[in-house]
């Protein structure tokens, strides 16, 4: 069953792996957790459970001693032997009889006695709204669509207004719950997220941000456009109830361009900054009547369209339109390229390139991937297959959005530029298809494709640095109620021995198949425990997050030096998989690591790469090259030893 899994394919959505972008929060926590989410949730009324949703299972709280035994595995690749047995001391008073972790985990397993998750409140606002950094790079990911050939502004929006369209179908369908039950094998998943995508935007506050929710009771019938910086309401639903047929569409968007050929003062720049700045810049914006209405039309749209003018110098310096795409998707391009021409804020944002990029940048904290990825391929397959459609009679045209921007808010529009392109600057990324094969060469040698991956993730790794990397990736807990993601821990001591002897030119070639099969299996073992909420992460951190709710010093466990090394995760990965010639794309979780997302299609694999310019130790370039070595690599002991099965 678990091999199919991760098999994954966005038409299928329950095989898709949740898209990464938890950061390294166990060693970010607040001195104070709130308990509640009801304060950071406005909506007048919107329910986010799937129909069925009050059957599913809750999280389970896992056993404290099994936790304690798991983690002690998971950190031996970056401890030595004095090291190991301190942690191992730390690890057995903590979880004593009548010791600090006996006393968090009776604590724990009574709040999930009372809450349908007992981590769902919890991971939204320590995951995201909390975290105080820019969402751009650092949270917000960027998926790729497949490149469209044009070459004019007309059929630049005509293929905007295609996607608009396809993406108005797949609402009608979530709103008509055309969109089937998914499984994880026998186990139906919650289907909350899916509500969540269209029409939720996140609104900056200090210390803590809010999450704007889609009003059921009147439902957004507008999205809003964006080109050169100036904003547009626009309806897409005619006063019959019916969406606008794709050529009214393009009416609309043809509309937007005439009415903004000059270049708007850029505040949509400010949706990239640091959160406590951007709240205090929302707040003297939200003074203006005027203000409050563009605000109120933007947060409560279905989605953005960003019709994007040249690209950056970033974007046309990338070595292939594979990376530009990916720099378009993810920042725009700082403030000499299209960055104010977004919203970031907003959790769907489609991004239209002049020179045919086609994507979107999404805002992470409703939302795991695979609704996101299931989208995607709901766009592609209507794009392939036109569909006839009845024009809606009448109709309104779209309302241009005009900010009143005052002294202080254009000095802090100036400061933002400079921050973006600070970041801007400092992200590398590079994106490319390897093409030596996929993901049905791997099925073909009995592995599991995506253990298979991240084993050549830790392989290209180990041979750029000659040392273990912390390993993340995420797996869906949507077997769940309200489930989000856990940790798969992908460095191991499997994975180490395997490095280590694909690097020792005296292994044969079955020593080396036969460390690779076993890598992948211990992957394989440790991904099948966090698909059933039993990993370490999500169970240590709540540990720690119900002894600052009742103001119990931080057990000496998670001050250890193992505790620090094993999630400081230096690879930030994911699986987020569609049919077409797609990938997703971020940043990097820690200064010295990388992030890597894939797509593993069923005869090549694509992959957006990232690292930071500022840390002279890594190289998004290198990283893609050693990947792509490592895979060739594999693929060559498999064929040499094909009998080295364990």
């Amino acid at each position: 069953m678990f091999a199919q899994i991760f098999e994954v394919s966005a038409a299928t959505a329950s095989k898709v792996m949740a898209a990464h972008m938890s950061r390294n929060f166990l060693l970010k926590l607040p001195s104070k957790v709130c308990s509640t989410m009801a304060p950071n949730i406005i909506s007048a009324r919107f329910s986010t459970s799937s129909p069925k949703a009050s059957a599913l299972p809750r999280l389970p709280v896992p056993p404290l001693k099994i936790t304690l035994d798991r983690y002690l595995r998971s950190i031996r690749p970056f401890v030595n032997a004095e090291e190991l047995k301190v942690t191992e001391n730390l690890a057995a008073k903590f979880g004593s009889a009548g010791g600090v972790g006996e006393k968090l985990q009776k604590l724990l397993d009574e709040r999930a006695k009372n809450t349908e998750n007992w981590l769902a409140d919890w991971w939204l606002n320590t995951a995201y709204l909390e975290f105080r950094a820019p969402v751009v790079v650092f949270s917000n990911p960027g998926l790729v669509f497949p490149r469209k050939e044009i070459s004019s502004v007309k059929e630049q929006l005509s293929n905007a207004s295609l996607v608009i369209a396809a993406a108005l179908d797949f609402k009608v369908k979530l709103d008509s719950n055309e969109i089937a039950q998914e499984k994880m094998g026998p186990h139906p998943l919650d289907m909350s997220q899916y509500f969540k995508v269209l029409g939720t935007c996140r609104i900056p506050a200090e210390k803590r941000d809010k999450l704007r929710l889609p009003n059921e009771k009147d439902p957004a019938k507008h999205i809003v456009v964006v080109h050169n910086n100036q904003f547009f309401k626009v309806n897409v639903y005619g006063n019959h109830g019916g969406p606008l047929s794709q050529g009214q569409i393009l009416g609309q968007l043809k509309d937007c361009i005439h009415d903004s050929q000059e270049v708007a003062p850029p505040v949509g720049i400010l949706t990239s900054e640091h959160r406590d700045n951007w709240a205090k810049a929302h707040k003297i914006l939200s003074q203006s009547a005027q203000n409050k209405a563009v605000l109120d039309a933007i947060e409560t749209c279905l989605f953005l369209v960003c019709i994007d003018g040249p690209p950056s110098p970033d974007e046309r310096a990338a070595p292939n339109q594979f990376t530009s795409a990916a720099l378009k998707m993810t920042h725009g391009g700082g403030s000499q390229g299209n960055s104010a021409n977004r919203w970031f804020d907003k959790t769907i944002q489609f991004v239209f390139g002049p020179d045919g990029e086609v994507g979107l940048t999404y805002e992470h904290s409703p939302a795991e991937g695979q609704p996101i990825a299931v989208m995607m391929d709901h766009i592609v397959n209507y794009c392939a297959h036109r569909h006839p459609q009845q024009p809606a009679l009448r109709y309104a045209k779209p309302q241009i959005l005009n900010f009143e921007v005052a002294n202080e808010v254009s000095g802090m529009i100036e400061q933002a530029k400079i921050n973006l392109d600070k970041l801007v600057d400092d992200l590398e990324m590079y994106s490319f298809a390897f093409t030596g094969y996929g993901k049905e060469y791997i099925k073909s040698q009995k592995l599991s494709p995506d253990s298979y991956v991240q084993m050549g993730i830790q392989y290209a790794f180990f041979r750029l640095h000659n040392v273990p990397g912390a390993h993340y990736e995420s797996a869906a807990t949507r077997r769940f109620i309200h489930g989000r993601t856990e940790t798969i821990r992908s460095c191991s001591s499997e994975s180490v021995k395997f490095a280590q002897t694909m690097l020792n030119g005296a292994a044969s070639a079955n020593e080396k198949a036969a460390t690779l099969r076993n890598a992948i299996k211990a992957h394989k073992d440790y991904a099948t425990l966090a698909l059933a909420g039993e990993g370490v992460d999500r169970h240590l951190l709540g540990l720690r997050l119900i002894a600052a709710e009742n103001g119990i010093e931080l057990p000496d466990l998670f001050k250890d030096v193992a505790f620090t090394r094993s999630t400081h995760m230096r690879l930030s990965t994911s699986q987020v998989a569609g049919r077409a010639e797609s990938h997703m794309c971020y940043g990097p979780l820690v200064t010295d690591g990388y992030a890597c997302c894939y797509n593993p299609r069923s005869n090549d694999m694509i992959f957006g790469t990232s690292a930071h310019n500022s840390c002279p130790e890594t190289s998004a370039r290198k990283f893609a090259a050693a990947l792509e070595e490592s895979f060739t690599d594999m693929q060559r002991v498999l064929n040499l030893s094909p009998l080295a099965k364990l």
